[in-house]
């Protein structure tokens, strides 16, 4: 964790430099040059669960994000969301024994249910941690990228051998595509440093796997 503050911190740094040099940059020698706090761009950052978002310099951004990682609500939203993306997921991988013909196609979803399945214990016990409740009223799945519709989960469900190897791992392949969408954008917008870490395994894991797929297909 220090070395992951002190990372940021190192961060933080060579941006303020950046910033200062492209401000003295574009000063004139007139004594009512602007400074960097006035001509730097403003982060819209979210706020924390509860809290209105608010409108920081980049610098002050970047300060706040090291010195606090207390959770705001891109972290909290993408706990609640990846766990049900993961569950849906599951879902899909529970289907594979009795109806894929490939044995590729069967390790991989032992691989996909053995890593997710912690994963969204994981992000429960975090939302504990935090006083969080894991559904937040609930969300649509059109609101999350790479869900599955019902209609395109029937038709899983109702292939049998090669059909269904080649719908599971078209359908798996857009939905890893979009939890490593959502992880990107909670890795841009959130705040607390163990959903950047999750967030981090999800591209890592997810991207292998669209790789080793597309060579499936």
């Amino acid at each position: 964790m220090l070395l992951r503050r002190a990372s940021r911190a190192s961060l933080v740094t060579a941006a303020l430099a950046v910033l200062a040099a492209l401000a003295l940059g574009g000063c004139d020698s007139g004594s009512d040059a602007k400074t960097p706090a006035a001509t730097g761009p403003s982060v819209l950052v979210p706020g924390k669960p509860g809290e209105a978002n608010q409108t920081l310099s980049a610098a002050d951004a970047a300060e706040q994000r090291v010195d606090d990682d207390s959770p705001n609500s891109a972290d909290v939203t993408y706990a609640r969301t990846m766990i049900e993306h993961h569950t849906q997921a599951l879902e899909m991988t529970e289907l594979v024994p009795d109806r894929a013909r490939s044995s590729k196609v069967k390790r991989l979803a032992e691989r996909i249910a053995a890593a997710q399945g912690p994963e969204i214990t994981g992000m429960r016990g975090w939302l504990r941690t935090y006083g969080e409740d894991e559904t937040g009223g609930g969300h649509a799945h059109s609101a999350m990228p790479g869900m599955a519709t019902e209609a395109q989960l029937g038709k899983l469900r109702a292939a049998r051998g090669k059909a269904f190897d080649e719908l599971f791992l078209t359908l798996m392949i857009t939905h890893h595509e979009g939890a490593i969408t959502m992880a990107a954008n909670v890795k841009a917008q959130g705040n607390n440093i163990r959903i950047e870490e999750m967030a981090d395994d999800v591209v890592a894991q997810q991207t292998s796997e669209i790789t080793r797929m597309r060579e499936m297909g």
